[in-house]
């Protein structure tokens, strides 16, 4: 995994093989109006331990601070998706009824996948209405293994994974 921070907080947290990944590092940068400067900070010794920890069954909710860049829609629905509780899932329609906005089933999903900060904002918990899994930027095999992973049901083989 690929981790970017401001001094704030966690801008991105992705795959390293995901599609298009540096365009979407481009446009945070425009979107932050900043430079990149490679340097380890405390908010990656953090993000790697609660990782670890997740990985190692060890911790269901990150304590994170968290700066995803987006429109105000856009972080509308990465806050409700933080909601999501660990082995559980929900449709994207029950997320639009849970934000009051069940006619923005297609817009909400859009700003699904335009989430930078994988894991730690769970995207990967939201599935079709009838429990098909349908999209995920790091990939459908990996969001398999990850709820597989997150609901104690035998996952693929270890050396498929590449987190």
């Amino acid at each position: 995994m690929l981790c970017y921070t401001t001094e704030q907080g966690i801008c991105l947290l992705e795959f390293t093989d995901r599609k298009n990944l540096n365009e979407e590092i481009v446009q945070l940068l425009e979107q932050l109006q900043a430079t990149l400067v490679e340097k380890q900070h405390l908010h990656h010794h953090t993000v790697r331990r609660q990782l670890s920890e997740y990985f190692d069954k060890k911790r269901q909710e990150f304590l994170l601070p968290v700066v995803p860049s987006g429109t105000a829609f856009q972080q509308s629905v990465w806050l409700a998706l933080q909601d999501i509780p660990y082995g559980k899932t929900i449709s994207y329609k029950q997320q639009a009824e849970a934000m009051a906005k069940p006619s923005a089933i297609r817009a909400i999903a859009a700003a699904n996948g335009k989430n930078r900060i994988a894991i730690v904002i769970p995207c990967h918990r939201v599935v079709g209405s009838t429990g098909s899994l349908t999209g995920y930027g790091g990939g459908l095999w990996r969001k398999e293994w990850l709820l597989n992973f997150e609901q104690d049901k035998p996952t693929v083989k270890q050396e498929k994974l590449a987190f």
